[in-house]
């Protein structure tokens, strides 16, 4: 059975039709830049050297890769980002990027910030998800010592506490608020308590609908066991499960610590198989749609492909809220917007914080794009077939 034969991923105008003629020779700019990885090397080592001596490069960085990939500063800030996907059927994700906090104020800060998502959502329809790091509310070294079973000491144990009361204070809001919430996964030694948290979270909130949403990295060879696992205990528990699935992000750290500390590689061995299990798990979540709610986190286009070819088989409705697609902010938007315009679920991450601290975000986006082959020369393709169409039309 064939996908929706109305959807083109080569169909630039609409990929496009957002961004101004500015914009779109910005974003040539950038994704020229990232497309040659000494150039873009050079270029993050010189932006980190910068920030690290605060040099005032804020302002060059907004006008380069900040507004490209981030909707703003702020919620309020990003609300212009907003407006403009929702032209186009395309929903918004505020994502609070600060991430890897080390304080019990930072913390709190974050939690506070994710609340306030979650309050903008509620009043904006256009914003259908939230979303939170779990590295923003707790610990990664706790998390660690958590996961290996070290004895945690009295004050660790009462940090412990302390981000479980913020995961379930922040995903109580949401479930009042009837917004589902995204948890994002982390890195392999420390997701299993993440994992535990988000599951016991699923049994107090996600009774009447999945408004707990756990995510999982496929690229992990524990990725579609752990799914099938999570899937089973929410079976047991009759409650309803939402998964996000990614196919994840930090494959040349986590084979790195594996080879210097001498355990497996957690990472599969190729991208073919890596992408065997995510569309694995998109066929296991559609074939257990009953009970399931799915995000579908991927810029590959046959992976989004895929899940429409599943729900025409499984007779599901273009906009079944159990089904959405998701991009991020500023790459792949011959993906998300063609599926929008097919009538699809889409929504966009949609990054924001001060400049300083989503750089860590912005390094990835830099990094990713140049090592996942031929990502960035694929943007830069569709990038520059748009501005040839429209040179062509205004002649």
């Amino acid at each position: 059975m064939e996908a929706d034969p109305k959807i083109s991923f080569e169909d630039t105008a609409t990929a496009f039709a957002y961004k101004p003629d500015a914009e779109l020779k910005k974003a040539n700019f950038i994704f020229s830049l990232v497309n040659h990885p000494w150039v873009s090397a050079m270029a993050t080592t010189l932006a980190k050297a910068a920030l690290t001596l605060r040099l005032p490069v804020e302002g060059i960085i907004k006008k380069t890769v900040f507004f490209h990939f981030c909707g703003g500063e702020s919620i309020d800030k990003a609300a212009h980002a907003i407006e403009v996907l929702s032209q186009y059927h395309v929903g918004a994700i505020l994502d609070y990027s600060v991430e890897g906090e080390k304080s019990e104020a930072g913390f709190e800060a974050t939690a506070e910030e994710t609340l306030r998502t979650i309050e903008k959502a509620h009043s904006k329809k256009n914003i259908p998800f939230c979303v939170f790091k779990p590295t923003g509310l707790a610990s990664a070294e706790l998390l660690t010592k958590v996961q290996a079973g070290e004895k945690l000491t009295a004050e660790e144990e009462a940090a412990h506490q302390r981000a479980i009361e913020r995961f379930d204070r922040v995903c109580r809001k949401a479930y009042e608020y009837g917004i589902p919430i995204m948890i994002d996964a982390e890195d392999s030694w420390y997701q299993a308590p993440i994992d535990r948290m988000v599951l016991d979270l699923m049994k107090k909130y996600n009774r009447e609908k999945a408004i707990v949403y756990n995510t999982y990295q496929l690229y992990r060879t524990a990725g579609l066991p752990n799914l099938r696992n999570h899937f089973h205990e929410a079976v047991m528990n009759n409650i309803f499960f939402g998964a996000k699935l990614v196919r994840g992000a930090y494959m040349e750290k986590e084979r790195t610590r594996a080879e210097k500390m001498g355990y497996p590689s957690p990472i599969h061995p190729n991208k073919e198989a890596t992408d065997e299990a995510f569309n694995q798990a998109l066929a296991f979540c559609i074939d257990n749609k009953q009970r399931v709610s799915v995000m579908c986190g991927s810029h590959n286009e046959y992976s989004n492909y895929y899940l429409t070819v599943l729900m025409e088989k499984h007779s599901m409705k273009h906009d079944d809220k159990r089904a959405w697609f998701a991009q991020l902010y500023g790459m792949s938007d011959n993906i998300s917007f063609n599926l929008a315009k097919a009538g699809y679920n889409v929504v966009k991450y949609l990054p924001y914080g001060p400049v300083r601290s989503v750089m860590p975000y912005l390094f990835r986006r830099a990094s990713e794009n140049t090592s996942v082959a031929g990502q960035s020369s694929r943007e830069l393709t569709f990038i520059k077939k748009e501005l040839k169409r429209r040179k062509m039309t205004t002649r």
